[in-house]
């Protein structure tokens, strides 16, 4: 594990109280306000992580002291707390030098939810219903606002597809690890002979993008409008309230047939036209990044296979990081989820911090 230097935590602690004395100024702008807030709120979790390494070395330095004592008792008494400050110095050098992780400037943002029905027919349809479920009740455990902003219902329940906005506090550095292929086993409620099968789902989870983030000019969209329709292809709307978005220099095309009305099926599928963009734009940066480590946990290619939910075993395997809960019910129910996302965020800074000492 790197070691951060005495001068780097001596730098983070001044930065803060910097940040500190410029707030309590009275003649600051309100935007100044809120900007230095912002600064502070980000790098006070760090400066309480180094000034903890900061304590510890000191004591250890003087523990190291007493036990050059010539009092034996005294050396014993310093030897017995040494051992305890070995113990908890390494674990609090490690928080500090994960604080200091480069962070991804998508993490705070709110997330798109993308979840959509894959081999297996109808019951990929349910499962991906399943899904959608789990991460909508994972999301108000973590007090999240879930918001639908399009659904394609299967006939037999689930859905074909559905997307969703998901806004709160650290929602995308939570959720980001959950793109890829999720397989389900299970017997469906329509087999006779109890045959398990296999059926799959792939979900995206993408950044929120803001309007200063991705500008988008009239002229590179086409936009056709056209009758909504229901399963089954029944028309559900007599008036050409559907709106089909074609983003003409990428390609991507969005649909949004969920509103009455077209102005609002418009600014719907606007605000995913404009995520999707926005992830299409970091993808190809994070390609042309040169000697980019890919974390173990992977590339949140949602082509990739990354978790299977066997429901004859009640168990949830994530294949990335080779971790299986024998607690499916509860993480379909969302408080079981919250396990896994913390076991794939620590996986992935443990191999960006193994990467740090390889190019130390």
């Amino acid at each position: 594990m790197p070691r951060v230097s005495d001068d780097r935590i001596a730098a983070i602690e001044a930065k803060k109280a910097e940040l500190s004395q410029a707030m309590a100024a009275g003649d600051l702008a309100p935007e100044d306000f809120v900007r230095l807030s912002k600064e502070y709120a980000q790098i006070e979790p760090v400066a309480a992580a180094a000034r903890e390494v900061r304590r510890l070395r000191a004591e250890r330095a003087s523990l190291q002291e007493m036990t050059r004592d010539a009092d034996a008792e005294m050396r014993a008494m310093a030897e017995e707390e040494l051992e305890e400050i070995d113990e908890r110095l390494p674990r609090a050098e490690q928080k500090l030098a994960v604080q200091l992780l480069p962070k991804d400037a998508a993490d705070d943002r709110p997330a798109m939810l993308e979840v959509r029905a894959g081999t297996g027919g109808d019951e990929a349809a349910l499962f991906a219903g399943d899904l959608l479920r789990m991460y909508q009740r994972f999301a108000e455990l973590e007090g999240w606002k879930f918001e639908m902003i399009s659904a394609s219902a299967s006939d037999v329940g689930g859905y074909k597809e559905a997307v969703a906005s998901i806004n709160g506090k650290g929602v995308f550095a939570k959720l980001k690890f959950e793109s890829g292929v999720h397989r389900v086993q299970r017997v469906p409620a329509t087999e006779s002979g109890g045959r398990i099968h296999t059926s799959a789902a792939t979900v995206a989870v993408l950044p929120e993008a803001e309007e200063v983030d991705v500008q988008i000019d009239e002229k590179d969209l086409r936009i056709d409008v056209f009758r909504a329709s229901g399963p089954g292809g029944q028309s559900v709307n007599t008036t050409d309230s559907a709106v089909r978005i074609t983003h003409l220099p990428t390609g991507i095309v969005v649909s949004q047939q969920d509103e009455k009305s077209q102005h609002k099926n418009k600014a719907k599928a606007l605000k995913v036209l404009r995520t999707r963009i926005y992830e299409h734009e970091r993808a190809k940066a994070d390609a042309e990044r040169a000697g980019e480590r890919k974390s173990m946990v992977g590339s949140g290619d949602r082509s990739e296979r990354i978790r299977t939910y066997n429901f004859p075993q009640g168990r949830v395997t994530d294949h990335r990081i080779n971790l299986t809960l024998h607690k499916l019910d509860a993480i379909l129910e969302g408080s079981g989820l919250a396990e896994l996302t913390e076991a794939l965020i620590a996986e992935d800074e443990a191999q960006r911090l193994a990467g740090l000492e390889e190019e130390a």
